[in-house]
Formats: C-alpha cells, sequence, structure tokens
C-alpha cells in the first residue's frame, strides 16, 4: 500500500490511502500501532487514514495513536492532511476535512506552510488544582471538538531546565490523573517574551512528548486568553521542533476559531507491507 510521511514542525505521521474501503475498519489500530514503531517499521507519532467523506467534506481524517489508540483530531496532522490533500487533488488551497472530533478547515498559505481552523473548545477550566510530591499545581484543561480532545495545560516558568526524566515522570502522572476522566495530552508553558511562550507536550497515546502539538498550541492559546494572559494578536508557541502560530477570537469566555499555523513538510513516500 502506498504511503506518506510527514510531519509539522517535528511531529511525524504516516499517511495511508483508502479511498475504496479495500481496508477493514477493524484492522487500522493494529497497523498503526505496527508501523509507528520506531527503528522496527516506518516510525511516526502516529498514522493517519483518508477515507471518502461522509458529511460533506473532501474527505474524512481518521487519526490513531502510535500505540494504535484513536485520537479525536491532530492539530499538526490536519495541516500535514490538508497538504497531502492538495497535492494529491483531492481538494484545492481551501480543504474541508472531516475528522472524530467534527470539521476542520485547512488552507495553503505556501507549499510547506498551512493553516487549520482547530474545533473550537467545548470545555475551559482554568484552575484544575492537582497534588503532586506534596506540591498543588493549578493546572488548566481544554478539551477540542466533540467528542472533546482533552488537554491538561501548566505553567512551569523552569520546565526547560528539568532534569528529561524528572519532567517525564510529571507528563506521565498528570497524563493519567483521575482528575483527567479521559486521560490527556499535558503541555508545559514558559514565556519567552511579549506574544511568545516556549512549550512542550506529553502526549496521550504517545506516552512520551512529541517535538511539537497543534492542539496543545491551541488549548495553551485559548487557555492563556482566558485569563487574561495572552489579550489580542497571534501567539507564537516555540515547540522543541519548531514554532507555530495561533490567533483566536474571544467573547467573554467563549473561544472560538483557533487558527494554527505552521509547517507541513513531505518527508517520504513509498509502498509498505500491511503485515502486523
Amino acid at each position: 500500500m502506498h504511503f506518506t510521511k510527514m510531519h509539522g514542525a517535528g511531529n511525524d505521521f504516516i499517511l495511508l490511502e483508502d479511498l475504496d474501503g479495500s481496508v477493514p475498519e477493524e484492522s487500522w489500530p493494529a497497523l498503526a500501532a505496527s508501523l509507528c514503531r520506531r527503528k522496527l517499521s516506518l516510525g511516526a507519532d502516529g498514522l493517519m487514514v483518508i477515507l471518502p467523506p461522509a458529511q460533506g467534506g473532501d474527505y474524512a481524517m481518521r487519526f490513531f495513536n502510535s500505540d494504535g489508540s484513536p485520537g479525536e483530531m491532530c492539530g499538526n496532522g490536519a495541516r500535514c492532511a490538508a497538504r497531502y490533500g492538495h497535492d494529491r487533488g483531492l481538494a484545492g488551497d481551501i480543504q474541508h476535512i472531516e475528522t472524530t472530533a467534527g470539521p476542520v478547515v485547512g488552507e495553503r498559505v505556501a507549499e510547506e506552510l498551512y493553516r487549520v481552523r482547530l474545533n473550537d473548545p467545548t470545555v475551559l477550566e482554568p484552575d484544575v488544582p492537582v497534588v503532586w510530591e506534596g506540591r498543588t499545581l493549578r493546572c488548566g484543561y481544554a478539551e477540542l471538538g466533540k467528542p472533546g480532545l482533552p488537554h491538561a495545560v501548566l505553567h512551569l516558568p523552569d520546565w526547560d531546565s528539568w532534569e528529561p526524566e524528572r519532567l517525564r515522570a510529571l507528563g506521565a502522572f498528570l497524563r493519567a490523573h483521575p482528575v483527567f476522566p479521559k486521560g490527556a495530552n499535558v503541555s508545559f508553558w514558559r514565556e519567552a517574551g511579549e506574544g511568545r511562550v516556549k512549550a512542550v507536550t506529553y502526549e496521550r497515546g504517545v506516552e512520551d512528548f512529541t517535538l511539537a502539538c497543534g492542539t496543545g498550541a491551541g488549548s495553551i492559546a485559548a487557555l492563556l486568553r482566558l485569563r487574561g494572559i495572552f489579550p489580542e494578536g497571534l501567539l507564537l508557541l516555540d515547540f522543541p521542533g519548531g514554532t507555530l502560530t495561533v490567533e483566536l477570537e474571544s467573547s467573554g469566555g467563549t473561544m472560538r476559531n483557533i487558527l494554527l499555523t505552521g509547517p507541513a513538510v513531505k518527508v517520504a513516500e513509498g509502498e509498505v507491507w500491511l503485515t502486523q
């Protein structure tokens, strides 16, 4: 089966196209776990399957994490899917993508730069206390879309000076904490200048840090705007794999039209044998 390997700011994906329904739907989770294994297969943070539209979009995208678990949506993945759809002639410069969390609109800005409108937040909680090692951490919590993609967000001013294993332990602790019943992607952020933050995300389903997280960027921006820390304009988010840009509309406590802009880079394409 033909595959395309892409990344968005270092968050990497395998894309498979199944517009004729030749691969049974129940086989996708196992295929995702098999194909995403680093060093033993193609390797990626996730698998995206491009399927026929069911609700009037240009095509549908189903996302699976590297452990085979389904994901509601993926912001960096959606940008890569938008480039894939454009390059393959599935749509033009504007892409209407059907995802599990709801419709996503993608837009071609340049050959390797795409913008997507993320799913609007359905849950925004600015202050969720969690006790860790006797210390109360004040997390924000957001869900984008319906069903909502869950994100915990924590201001950690010195996160990038922590020992990697200690930061990973905190990420894993929060990711599975019962206060987040769906499990959560966990983003740590710190200020990096006016209108700019430095961030990293421990992703559910990868069970480790990735080089960037698009829905994490959108969740950080929405929660900062809600708390009055990011009052207007663009927010630049520096992740280990690159910089993402977020802009959004807000009215009172309602956040909508979250636009995520960043790279969508094609790495390789070829044929893969669908063995598990």
